[in-house]
């Protein structure tokens, strides 16, 4: 057997990475927009080559912005998402049920610890966005859930129970096979004797 993931961790990772291209698009794209808008009017009095010189330019004005603002907004977004999910993950892991209550409490936690900087109006402003955020993203990942037709907890427990029916067949099958060697060795023991035995 190859050692795999937990489904729990490779979900959390999949979602921190597109939450990461999500916030760089988030940040990115009207940076890009104003920069580019923001050169174009800034270089009425330059002389350029051409016009496709001109819009060259323009376009790595827009590009630098594209890359300096869409990191910031990326790394953000992505802690925030893999902050909310690994609670979330978490806390249903350890009470075995996925509840709106998990969501909540992960984005409360993940508010409060964003703008707990902000001293503890920002601590409760965070705690106050983060569980307003988190319920509805909580009832939405759970409808997704139920319209795939399983639901992770499901999914884990039917998993676990086929690994355990799995491993009790391998286990009988095991002993199977250890009582016929037990009973080939008593028998390869007993032949000699016999033997002995007709010939006295």
């Amino acid at each position: 057997e190859r050692q795999r993931y937990p489904e729990e961790t490779v979900n959390i990772v999949k979602s921190a990475f597109t939450g990461g291209v999500v916030g760089w698009v988030y940040g990115g794209l009207p940076a890009f927009y104003h920069a580019r808008k923001a050169y174009i009017e800034g270089s009425h009095g330059e002389l350029f080559q051409n016009r496709a010189d001109a819009v060259q330019s323009a376009h790595r004005a827009g590009l630098r912005s594209f890359i300096r603002y869409g990191w910031r907004w990326s790394w953000r977004v992505a802690a925030f998402v893999t902050i909310f999910n690994t609670v979330s993950t978490g806390l249903a892991v350890y009470r075995n049920k996925t509840t709106i209550g998990n969501f909540a409490s992960a984005g409360a936690f993940t508010g409060a610890l964003f703008r707990m900087h902000l001293g503890l109006q920002g601590l409760a402003g965070g705690f106050v966005f983060g569980t307003a955020f988190g319920i509805p993203a909580g009832g939405l990942l759970m409808i997704m859930q139920k319209l795939a037709g399983e639901t992770l907890q499901e999914k884990r427990n039917r998993e676990r129970r086929e690994l355990y029916e799995q491993k009790l067949a391998e286990w009988q099958s095991r002993l199977g096979v250890t009582e016929v060697l037990g009973q080939t060795e008593s028998n390869a023991q007993g032949g000699p004797e016999t033997e002995t035995a007709r010939e006295s």
